[in-house]
């Protein structure tokens, strides 16, 4: 997920994970059914790095879900990675769904992910659909670039 992304006008609706007493969620927002602090929160306080480009979206759909800019842009390629995220606190992203994934194996070096990533602003729902491009960079996965769709 790029931070320069339309956001279209399209019905999206579940809540947001339960959150903990320190604020942190507890289930995890990538959608997986785990706790957040045993799933993207190891990715998030550098415990852990993704092991597939599947992995790191999920882990920087939950880093923008909890707001945590410094993991995003630690999981952007130098390359396309831009100064600073400047998220709206306002945008509320609620769920994520993964339509689908090539490459990311142990032996791959690139590796895409179709995702539909929903939110929500000021009573209007929608979502972002983007196919990931995801590299790996000094033997780890980082987010390249996307392309959005309608």
């Amino acid at each position: 997920m790029s931070r320069h992304t339309r956001r279209p006008h399209q019905s999206a609706s579940r809540t947001a994970p339960r959150n903990a007493p320190d604020g942190a969620p507890r289930d995890c927002p990538c959608g997986l059914p785990a706790a957040y602090d045993a799933c993207c929160g190891r990715l998030h306080r550098g415990e852990a790095t993704a092991a597939t480009p599947e992995q790191l979206m999920r882990s920087r759909f939950s880093a923008f879900a909890v707001h945590d800019d410094a993991y995003l842009l630690r999981s952007w390629h130098p390359t396309t990675r831009p100064p600073a995220i400047g998220a709206d606190p306002a945008l509320r992203w609620v769920r994520l769904d993964i339509l689908g994934s090539t490459g990311g194996g142990p032996f791959h070096t690139e590796g895409t992910v179709e995702f539909r990533a929903h939110w929500a602003e000021h009573g209007r729902t929608g979502e972002l659909h983007e196919q990931s491009r995801f590299v790996r960079h000094d033997g780890t996965w980082v987010y390249l670039d996307g392309v959005v769709s309608d």
